[in-house]
């Protein structure tokens, strides 16, 4: 058996470290892994063939889902699971919520794509719809966060030529350290971190990274460069094992860019639409951002939906011809994201995650266990830091928490994120506290 799951923990060296390899294999060759914990032959030939066919570009926990309903994911052999990671926040309104698929399907059956070259029906009102909601002037249209990230980039650059007066080709956007916006060669140009820029050099100019919530050190630079146009951060940073800022943070930086005539662009993919207990996170402090990013939930998982929006002044700086995308602003995806949207507003998914956030970080912090070493988090953003001296990873916590029926994923290594769809009731949540409890108290430790 310890052969048969080899394969499978190798992969996860990458990403969670050999010292989580070598400890795993430890256990399985002495008998430490309960026979719950390997993957069934039917499981075990799905990942295989992934194995055989595709790009080892991931390292999932090993498990082979085939059903999702609200809060919870079923795998191939039928064993359901909590979702405590939704997709990194992209199904906030639950698996397979039935307004969406409505949407969906009504849609797909009448009209899915006509590239920008010819209007439609559908795109028009999406684009009213949600100006109106964020209170923004424009919206443009993309498929992916990191396309809204690099559209973003672009609207900052141009609007630091056309109307701040940079001079060509000398414009600067900042970034924070830590920060996570994909994996595109302008994202990784800005990343910290080596498992995402390693290699993959030489890297796009234009960009500089300063320290997360560190006021003096965006002062320093706006003063001492006049070419910055821009600062895109995320109002909380959730690949780096979601790093909460000071209170005030983002209101304060604001009003130095402001001083210096440089944009605020939110990165709010991820933290955006309702995850953090308000409809953007940047709710928290009072901020519009100049420009805004949305992605992930703004299609409820079910389909590619970013978007990017701004004040007129920034974005016509754009004229046509000059960006786009043949899927973006497609009727299919704008019937999807108004659906995906209304639902956020319907069942009051802000509230509840403000709510059961508070509940799930008081049930974290009273986990009878010397694992626990730090607790943090805003809404259901949350995240578990485990102390890994005492011989117990992450990624041990992740495997049981597997066995015992809830789906969660380490980052950085020692940090479980924990971002259930936000439709989960109070009963689910004490029912899931448990489950987590009792997982993290059965090492012992």
């Amino acid at each position: 058996m310890l052969s048969q799951y080899a394969g499978t923990l190798g992969k996860a060296v990458a990403q969670y470290g050999a010292a989580a390899l070598a400890t795993q294999a430890r256990r399985f060759a002495a008998g430490a892994i309960e026979p719950g914990q390997y993957l069934s032959s039917k499981q075990q030939k799905i990942i295989e063939r992934e194995d055989t066919f595709g790009a080892h570009n991931y390292a999932p926990i090993p498990v082979v889902l085939d059903r999702g309903e609200g809060v919870f994911l079923w795998d191939v052999d039928g064993k359901r699971y909590y979702d405590f990671l939704s997709a990194y926040s992209a199904v906030n309104q639950g698996h397979c919520h039935p307004k969406i698929v409505a949407a969906l399907t009504e849609q797909a059956k009448k009209l899915t794509l006509t590239s920008r070259a010819f209007f439609n029906d559908s795109l028009g009102e999406y684009e009213e719809y949600i100006t109106k909601l964020f209170g923004y002037d424009k919206v443009l249209p993309m498929n992916t966060g990191v396309e809204g990230g690099e559209t973003a980039v672009k609207l900052a650059r141009r609007w630091g030529y056309d109307v701040k007066g940079v001079p060509a080709n000398c414009a600067k956007v900042l970034f924070a350290r830590g920060n996570f916006w994909g994996r595109t060669m302008s994202a990784i140009s800005t990343s910290t971190d080596p498992s995402s820029y390693g290699g993959f050099g030489p890297f796009m100019p234009g960009f500089e990274v300063i320290p997360y919530n560190d006021l003096a050190a965006l002062q320093a630079k706006l003063e001492s460069d006049p070419h910055i146009v821009a600062f895109m951060v995320e109002p909380i940073q959730g690949e780096a094992g979601v790093v909460v800022p000071d209170a005030g943070y983002l209101a304060k930086a604001q009003a130095l860019l402001r001083k210096h005539n440089a944009l605020l662009i939110a990165d709010e993919v991820q933290t955006g639409l309702c995850r953090t207990g308000r409809l953007l996170a940047c709710d928290w402090d009072g901020v519009k951002p100049d420009i805004l990013v949305l992605g992930k939930a703004l299609s409820g998982g079910t389909y590619p939906v970013a978007a990017t929006l701004a004040r007129d002044e920034i974005m016509l700086t754009i004229g046509r011809g000059q960006h786009g995308s043949t899927y973006g602003g497609n009727p299919l995806a704008a019937r999807v994201a108004m659906a995906a949207l209304q639902v956020l507003k319907d069942e009051n998914l802000a509230e509840n995650s403000d709510r059961l956030g508070q509940v799930l970080r008081q049930r974290l912090q009273d986990i009878p266990s010397k694992l626990v070493k730090t607790v943090r988090g805003k809404g259901l953003l949350d995240a578990l830091v485990i102390d890994e001296s005492h011989g117990v990873t992450a990624y041990d916590v992740c495997m049981k928490l597997r066995d015992n029926g809830l789906l969660a994923k380490p980052t950085q290594k020692n940090i479980i994120r924990f971002a259930p769809p936000l439709i989960i009731t109070d009963q689910q949540m004490n029912e899931c506290a448990d489950i987590i409890q009792h997982t993290v108290t059965s090492f012992g430790v």
